[in-house]
This record gives C-alpha cells, sequence and structure tokens, in this order.
C-alpha cells in the first residue's frame, strides 16, 4: 500500500472531478455565477472583443463597408464594434450583400450576448452571499474544567443574520478490513448550534467528553486520519430577507491544543464594552501562561 500523502496547508484545497459527464450550457452559466467579479468582467471583455475582432476580419475580408481604408483591420474592428453596440454613426455602412449578411448575424449575435450578459450580471448581483469570517485556527483547551474545542465566527457586515445555524462534521479517512480507504463523517454536538442573530462574533464550542469524537486523539493521531473539521452555517439575512450560508474548514494542522483565543471583549472603567476586531485570530498558549 502507497504512503499517503499530506494534504495542502492551505484548508481551500479544491477537489478534482473525473470521468463525470459533459457539463452542459446550464452547468457553465451556474459555474461563472461562482466565479469572482474580476473573473467574470475579464471573462465578458475578452468575449466581447474577440467576437469582435473575428467578425472585423470577417468584414475586412468582405471589402463590402463603405468609407473603410483598404486592409484597415481598425477601422473594420470599430465598425464591428458600432454594429454590435447599435450604435450606427453612418460614416461607415454595409453596401455589399456579403457585408449586410455579415451585419446581420453579428446584429443576432449581439442580442443573444447581451442578453446572457445582462442575466449574468442581474443574477450575481441578486444573489445573496453571506461574509462570514472564520478564525484562522481552532483551538482546544479547558473550559470550565472540561477539555473544549473552539473557534470563532465573525459577520463581516453591519447586518444581522437571523436564527443563524451552524454544524461541525469531523471527516477522517479510515482503511477497512478489505484494504479500501473510507471516508467517515462524524457530527460533533456544540453547546449551542443556534444563534438568534449573528452580528458581530460568534465563539462555537465542542465539549471532548467520552462521547465525543475527538476523546482522546491529540494532533499526532489527527494528522495520522488525515482528519479536518467541516463547518456550515446558515440563517437569514436581514437585508435581503433571504437563505445565506458560509462554510469553512480546518485542516489537522490548524487545530491548536493547549491554546485559547485571544480576549476581543474588554471593559472600560465608565463601564463602556469594547469589542477588539484586531485580536480576532489571535491565539494564546495555555503552556506558555504564567
Amino acid at each position: 500500500m502507497s504512503q499517503k500523502k499530506e494534504r495542502p496547508a492551505e484548508a481551500d484545497y479544491k477537489i478534482h472531478v473525473v470521468g463525470a459527464s459533459r457539463a452542459s450550457v446550464r452547468d457553465m452559466y451556474h459555474r461563472v455565477l461562482r466565479w469572482s467579479w474580476s473573473r467574470t468582467l475579464a471573462m465578458i471583455a475578452v468575449v466581447y472583443l474577440g467576437a469582435n475582432a473575428l467578425f472585423a476580419v470577417a468584414y475586412r475580408l468582405s471589402h463590402g463597408v463603405a468609407n473603410m481604408k483598404a486592409d484597415s483591420f481598425l477601422d473594420a474592428f470599430f465598425f464591428s464594434v458600432q454594429t454590435m453596440g447599435t450604435i450606427g454613426y453612418g460614416a461607415l455602412f454595409p453596401q455589399s450583400v456579403f457585408a449586410n449578411v455579415l451585419m446581420v448575424a453579428e446584429s443576432l449575435f449581439s442580442l443573444l450576448l447581451t442578453a446572457i450578459t445582462a442575466g449574468l450580471i442581474f443574477a450575481k448581483f441578486s444573489r445573496s452571499t453571506a461574509r462570514l469570517t472564520f478564525s484562522r485556527h481552532a483551538v482546544v483547551g479547558p473550559v470550565n474544567g472540561q477539555s473544549t474545542l473552539s473557534f470563532r465566527i465573525g459577520n463581516e457586515r453591519g447586518n444581522q443574520i437571523v436564527n443563524a445555524e451552524i454544524r461541525v462534521v469531523l471527516v477522517k479517512t479510515e482503511t477497512t478490513h478489505e484494504g479500501k480507504t473510507f471516508y467517515r463523517m462524524l457530527d460533533l454536538p456544540l453547546t449551542r448550534e443556534r444563534a438568534l442573530s449573528l452580528s458581530r462574533s460568534w465563539t462555537v464550542m465542542h465539549v471532548i467528553d467520552e462521547r465525543s469524537p475527538l476523546a482522546g486523539q491529540k494532533v499526532e493521531s489527527l494528522r495520522e486520519m488525515d482528519a479536518e473539521l467541516h463547518i456550515t452555517v446558515v440563517g437569514l439575512d436581514d437585508t435581503f430577507m433571504q437563505t445565506v450560508h458560509a462554510g469553512h474548514r480546518y485542516l489537522a494542522r490548524e487545530i491548536l491544543w493547549r491554546h485559547r483565543h485571544a480576549d476581543v471583549l474588554s471593559e472600560r472603567p465608565n463601564g463602556d464594552i469594547v469589542l477588539d476586531l484586531t485580536r480576532f485570530h489571535e491565539v494564546e498558549s495555555l503552556d506558555a501562561a504564567p
């Protein structure tokens, strides 16, 4: 049996699917919706400019556009942009049958491209998403005398996520008696799985008792079983009144034992409470404590 390779340090590694059925146009549309805005706008610009360049080559070869300089790609390109954008300054116009056929074909293509682009932009704008941040590390340390796994969730927006629910699953790799690799998923019960309103931060905790899947585990044992923590948060965005969700993964190396998160709440002499989000990701070693 070959030695198992350790996964990358980043918790956002990608899963590549091999042998799946060929993706349809609808699958491609769904994939683009998941792209970043910069990548989406870059793709639209490339398609738009590339289509105009192809039509420009066809217009240049047709020699059927009036007032276009002979063998001028720029004139042909600008005429294509005017046609696709339905601008029509009038300085350049088709005068041959072939050039008019190209103009009709480009007009039809521009209608389809405009419709798809407008639908894509509207769908991305109207797609409600949560902006939640998770602490860089999950920590294991005593809370009220009990060993407890904990991590932080923060809402980066000023709104509220109403009735937020969280689920945490331990995923570990096992080898069956037949020598097959099996990925087992175990739910981790939380001290609180629901928050009436998630506005700023939330510390999620799981008590490691004799019933916990983490009972008796350490950093080394979790790494050996290639363990991960999968987290999902689902709630209602009070601005859009739509369900939003977020997810995160902690690899075994991102779980720090004998640590705790640094305090982000403090009280001023006048009684005011200060929430210091600059310390959101900070952790403190319990072994180094005096």
